[in-house]
């Protein structure tokens, strides 16, 4: 029953599917910055523009830094459990797993100013602002399999048995920002920082096409694919808070675009054959143990950044506050190559977005109960209202002599796709339900 056309290994950096990222995709994914730093940050989903007084709050706005009254230092762990739920022609697959980290670390000095500035604060602080790490899968039958299509085109292997994909991911994008920050007189708070980034991401993508020809001879055709970026950052943020009077905090700040500097390497390995169960590929004239390795520098520009904050104090019993984060996605861009038609991309399929957080702290003597609500518009002009991340988050905290102990829950959701066959019009793409959920625990040190 061999009836497979030999000669088609010519065609094999033709035919072979796009399984990884797509530069469009990586340069959004850079482009995000997701809301994990302390557990009193991560409590109050993140809305500290005007607020200050928080090291991960130095991130969205630094002016935030001369809030402090004193030094303090914090760590974070976090972790994180995602459930993916993959839906591919009416057949659903649930991914659950779970990862832990070393989220949030940092510092901030506080000194006596004169000469109208009443504090001046210089700060660190480490966080992770996305971690890449995830795994799922997805099956089903599309009645189509490009791949095994070249291997028989009699075709005597007629019959679709389904298809069958894994999507794994790792890495991080890490983020080091160093904080200036100053009091002025007693209503106003200005601040500078600057940021660097060290990024690694990994992608493992597998393809399994089935096919038979009804009288119970089978065709297995396989593939993967590995795709490594790395490089490295930096932004500056400068920021405001004013004091209007005593119940009432506004901020506003401004994050440069991030302008990266990355490498890749691309690994496109052979197409594995199997009839009957029995590996068939060697009988094709290939010598190498994968099709093409391919390394590549460029940079990469992601949006700037601008956030508005409005935050309203109850006196010492407790606050709210809002913040309101704009990015244009539609300014992404890729350089050091010729990327016309992915920049062209970027302004066809993408827009502005808007982010919204709002949180809340209420104090109990030594203990603060905490909690949050959030919203990101997904980027792309064609989405789903259900593409948009929302989510909420609950904590506490307690206040020792010397420090305090504080914890967060975060629980967010949103709807995805990719597509494991772009060039294939026919083929539809396999639809994500993520759900994420995430406990911090951070501990504070005066010093």
């Amino acid at each position: 029953m061999k009836k497979i056309y030999f000669m088609v290994m010519l065609c094999i950096t033709y035919i072979s599917s796009a399984q990884t990222l797509s530069y469009n995709d990586l340069g959004v994914l850079f482009s995000k910055e997701n809301i994990n730093g302390t557990a009193r940050f991560n409590a109050m989903s993140g809305a500290f523009g005007a607020l200050g007084g928080d090291l991960s709050a130095m991130e969205t706005n630094p002016a935030g830094a001369a809030v402090f009254l004193k030094s303090e230092f914090a760590v974070s762990l976090n972790n994180r459990t995602t459930e993916i739920t993959s839906s591919f022609y009416g057949n659903n697959e649930i991914t659950d797993n779970d990862y832990l980290n070393l989220s949030q670390a940092g510092g901030v000095f506080v000194f006596n100013g004169n000469n109208g500035w009443g504090r001046i604060a210089v700060g660190f602080n480490f966080s992770i602002v996305n971690d890449f790490e995830n795994l799922w899968l997805a099956s089903g039958n599309s009645d189509y399999a490009p791949i095994s299509d070249f291997y028989d085109p009699t075709p005597v292997y007629g019959n679709s048995g389904g298809n069958y994909f894994e999507n794994f991911s790792d890495g991080r994008n890490n983020k080091y920002t160093f904080t200036i920050a100053s009091q002025h007189n007693e209503n106003l708070f200005l601040g500078a920082s600057l940021s660097t980034y060290d990024i690694q991401h990994y992608q493992y993508g597998y393809i399994e096409e089935y096919t038979n020809d009804g009288g119970g001879n089978d065709l297995t055709v396989t593939q993967n694919q590995e795709l490594i970026t790395y490089g490295d950052g930096i932004s500056f943020n400068f920021g405001l808070i004013s004091k209007p009077n005593e119940n009432i905090r506004l901020g506003l700040s401004y994050q440069s675009p991030v302008w990266y500097r990355l490498s890749e390497e691309f690994i496109e390995y052979d197409v594995n054959i199997y009839e009957n169960d029995i590996n068939i590929t060697n009988d094709f004239p290939s010598e190498d143990t994968f099709s093409g390795l391919n390394a590549f520098d460029y940079r990469l520009r992601t949006p700037s950044k601008v956030t508005g904050s409005f935050a309203y104090i109850f006196n010492k019993q407790g606050l709210i506050s809002v913040d309101y984060i704009y990015k244009n996605y539609s300014n992404i861009k890729l350089s050091n190559s010729n990327f016309t038609s992915e920049n062209q991309n970027f302004k066809t399929d993408l827009e502005g977005s808007g982010e919204l957080r709002i949180g809340t702290e209420w104090r109990l003597d030594d203990i603060s109960i905490r909690g949050g609500y959030h919203l990101e518009k997904s980027p792309y002009k064609n989405a789903l209202s259900s593409d948009n991340k929302e989510g909420f988050s609950l904590g506490a905290g307690y206040k020792f002599r010397g420090g305090k102990i504080d914890f967060s829950y975060q629980k967010s959701t949103n709807t995805n796709t990719y597509n494991f066959y772009p060039q294939y019009n026919g083929i539809n793409a396999t639809g994500l339900n993520i759900d994420n959920s995430k406990f911090t625990a951070t501990l504070v040190l005066n010093m």
